[in-house]
């Protein structure tokens, strides 16, 4: 008996694309990235795919006149790659109706949801003084970081700990829960 069919993935990212990259590495995980967007030019997400042989797009806010227009671009450019689900990895945007309205998005975020949603999580975690933070993974909806949990890890936090020494340490359990969190749902596609 075979697998099943690999979970056809568009991944979005605005950063170095060290997210994306666990999904590559991931040999075993019955996915298999499609397309790879960001937010601008000259990430490193892009040449992580471009060095796979992936097709990109680039869909920056600034060449809009307005939002509306820009999640609608996106929800285009997605929708021509056929994904059967998309993942903000790193992604530094706020997806709106257009995308959403068109495809399952999950997205992961570095602190235990429903704390610490937000574009500062680590920094807010150590600011509030928790002994234990980590990460998670969502479903994408209209709010910001305020979608269906799926899965979270918890990572210590260690004394002396700064804002970069941690967030490397909840990056490393973020990818394993990533790539986890995508093999369950190519293997149990219920959500669809």
């Amino acid at each position: 008996m075979t697998g099943p069919d690999p979970l056809r993935l568009v991944v979005l990212v605005s950063g170095s694309g060290t997210n994306l990259q666990a999904v590559l590495d991931a040999a075993d995980a019955p996915v298999r990235v499609v397309a790879v967007g960001a937010d601008r030019d000259g990430t490193g997400g892009l040449e992580r795919a471009a060095a796979r042989g992936l097709p990109t797009f680039v869909c920056r806010v600034p060449d809009f006149a307005v939002r509306a227009a820009w999640d609608e671009a996106l929800a285009r450019l997605v929708l021509d790659h056929a994904p059967d689900l998309v993942v903000s990895a790193g992604f530094m945007r706020i997806l709106g109706p257009a995308v959403l309205d068109a495809v399952r998005v999950v997205n992961t975020h570095p602190a235990l949801l429903p704390s610490f949603p937000g574009a500062h999580a680590v920094r807010d975690a150590l600011a509030h003084g928790v002994r234990v933070t980590g990460c998670t993974c969502h479903w994408v909806d209209a709010g910001v970081d305020t979608g269906p949990i799926i899965d979270q890890r918890a990572v210590r936090v260690e004394p002396g700990d700064t804002e970069d020494t941690l967030h490397e340490r909840i990056k490393v359990a973020e990818r394993e829960m990533l790539v986890d969190v995508l093999t369950a749902l190519a293997e149990d596609r219920s959500w669809r």
